[in-house]
C-alpha cells in the first residue's frame, strides 16, 4: 500500500494511492491516519474523494511529526569519502517540522548560506508507538518507507561539532511523496541517488547503511518513545556537494531529484530566499 499526504481547496488530506488514482481516507495527513490501531486496514478500506495522482500537490508526507531524528555517517561509501571512520553508534540528530517541504515543492536557499549540499535519503515511518523494541517489535513498528532530501548548509553545520544548526533550516527539507508498506519492497539493497540538473552525483544502494532501519528502530526506542508518523532519516551515501573537488552546492534555480528505488523520488526547484 501507498500512503500520501496532499493538499486541497479545503486543507490537507490523507489518500491511499492506487495506480493513477488517490483515494482520501477521512483523515487530515499520513500521521492522523497511522495513529488510529487500525490504520492499515481502515486505508485499505477507504472510499472517500478519487484524484487524479498526475494533478496531486504533495504536502509534506507526515507535515508535522512529534519526532524527525535524523542519523549521519551511515554509509560505508559516504563515511569513506568524509575521511571518517565507521561508527561503533549511531550519530543521531534531529530536525523541526518547519524544515519540511514536499516532494514537488521548492526548496528555500537560505541568503546566509552559501555551502547547502543534498542528501538523498530512505525515510522509515513508525506506525505505532514503541519503547526499547526488540527486532521483532523494531521490525514491526514500521509503517513504511520514505524518500527524504537532507538539505545541509555545510559552514553552519561545520562552524561546531554539533549538526543541528547547519540540518533543520525552515522550507528546506523535502519529505515524501509517500509512504510505501514493507509488503511493496524487496528485501533490501535498494537502489538510492541524487541527480542535480540532470547529473548523477549520488548512486549507491542501501545495502551500504552501516545500521539498518531495525537496527536503528531498536536504538533510537531506548532512547525514547517512538510515536506513529515519527520520521527517522537514515543517513546518506557517498557523493555529496561538500566532498567533491571541488565542491558543489546547491544554487538559485538548479533542479535536484533524490530517489529510492521502489519508495519514489522528491523532484526540487532550488529557489534563492529575499
Amino acid at each position: 500500500m501507498r500512503l500520501a499526504t496532499i493538499r486541497t481547496a479545503t486543507g490537507t488530506r490523507a489518500v491511499r494511492v492506487d495506480g493513477d488514482s488517490a483515494v482520501e481516507t477521512g483523515e487530515a495527513d499520513v500521521r492522523a491516519l497511522l495513529e488510529r490501531p487500525d490504520w492499515a486496514e481502515h486505508a485499505a478500506a477507504a472510499a472517500g474523494p478519487v484524484h487524479d495522482v498526475a494533478t496531486l500537490d504533495h504536502a509534506p508526507l507526515v507535515p508535522a511529526p512529534e519526532k524527525i531524528i535524523c542519523v549521519g555517517m551511515n554509509y560505508r561509501d559516504h563515511v569513506q569519502e568524509m575521511g571518517n571512520q565507521l561508527p561503533e553508534y549511531p550519530t543521531v540528530f534531529a530536525k523541526f517540522a518547519p524544515a519540511l517541504v514536499g516532494a514537488r515543492d521548492e526548496i528555500e536557499l537560505p541568503k546566509e548560506s552559501d555551502k547547502v549540499d543534498w542528501e538523498a535519503e530512505l525515510v522509515v515511518v513508525i506506525g505505532h508507538s514503541v519503547r526499547r523494541a526488540d527486532t521483532d517489535e523494531a521490525r514491526a513498528a514500521i509503517a513504511g518507507y520514505s524518500v527524504l532530501n537532507d538539505v545541509s548548509m555545510r559552514d553552519f553545520q561545520n562552524r561546531t561539532k554539533q549538526f543541528l544548526q547547519g540540518k533543520t533550516w525552515e522550507h528546506s527539507t523535502p519529505l515524501g511523496p509517500v509512504l510505501v508498506t514493507p509488503d511493496e519492497l524487496p528485501d533490501g539493497g535498494w537502489r538510492i541517488s541524487s541527480t542535480l540538473d540532470g547529473e548523477t552525483m549520488q548512486d549507491s544502494t542501501t545495502d551500504q547503511l552501516v545500521f539498518g532501519a531495525v537496527e536503528l528502530v531498536e536504538y533510537l526506542s531506548a532512547i525514547v518513545t517512538l510515536n506513529p508518523g515519527d520520521v527517522i532519516a537514515t543517513g546518506t551515501p557517498g557523493g555529496v556537494g561538500h566532498a567533491r573537488t571541488p565542491p558543489r552546492y546547491l544554487s538559485d534555480g538548479a533542479e535536484i531529484v533524490v530517489a529510492v528505488e521502489g519508495v519514489g523520488e522528491c523532484r526540487n526547484v532550488c529557489r534563492a530566499s529575499q
